[in-house]
């Protein structure tokens, strides 16, 4: 009875075969312990900037509203990064000659934006909203933490989809009145979440489309 032979070339293929079935439990297991590290989602993460900036002194010891340099907030989905001109309304008189400052004396003569560097940076697949939640009440440092007391800005939240879901499930904790949403440090009274939450009828939607578009 004659013995069938497989081609040479099928040996190749079982062995990679065999890797592929072996190796990739193990490539999952790797991949999704990495996947909730910080470094993967980016808790802590603090990029140089062309300018020292520093919010403790601008946000915390002057008081600058989060809104004089993120204009847009409230009316945009993305929150505006200030240009030159907007440092320039200070620094055309405040420590005009600093070398820090070049930067944006530069920028401003040039009529060219200051190259700031993202620090909270969602993926492209993400769709997110600013005005939305702003005017949903929710308070700045619900997601960026106390920017106020930060030097040099840096990422505090993990901002993944399960931390976001677990927000649009129970958003009542990160909600305040209006006119307190910017403020650095405060505290809700007891119940006001739940009050912003009826009032305005703050009910997020959990669904994929809301923010896979």
């Amino acid at each position: 009875m004659p013995r069938f032979i497989f081609p040479e070339w099928t040996e190749t293929l079982r062995r990679w075969i065999n890797l592929l079935v072996l190796g990739a439990p193990v490539y999952l297991v790797a991949l999704v312990a990495y996947g909730v590290t910080p470094e993967a989602i980016r808790i802590g993460y603090q990029p140089d900037q062309p300018v020292p900036y520093s919010h403790a002194l601008h946000a915390g010891e002057l008081g600058l509203d989060c809104r004089y340099c993120h204009s847009t907030v409230e009316r945009a989905g993305k929150a505006a990064v200030p240009p030159a001109a907007t440092c320039m309304n200070c620094h055309s008189m405040v420590k005009k000659d600093s070398d820090l400052l070049l930067p944006i004396r530069q920028a401003f003569g040039e009529n060219e934006p200051v190259r700031w560097t993202r620090v909270h940076d969602l993926p492209d697949y993400v769709y997110f909203n600013h005005s939305a939640h702003v005017n949903a009440a929710v308070g700045c440092e619900s997601c960026h933490g106390r920017v106020d007391q930060m030097v040099k800005v840096y990422q505090v939240k993990p901002m993944t989809m399960e931390w976001c879901l677990a927000c649009h499930r129970d958003p009542a904790p990160s909600l305040r009145n209006p006119e307190n949403v910017t403020k650095m440090g405060y505290q809700p009274q007891p119940g006001e979440g739940d009050d912003v939450k009826k009032k305005n009828a703050v009910n997020p939607p959990t669904n994929c489309s809301t923010c896979h578009r």
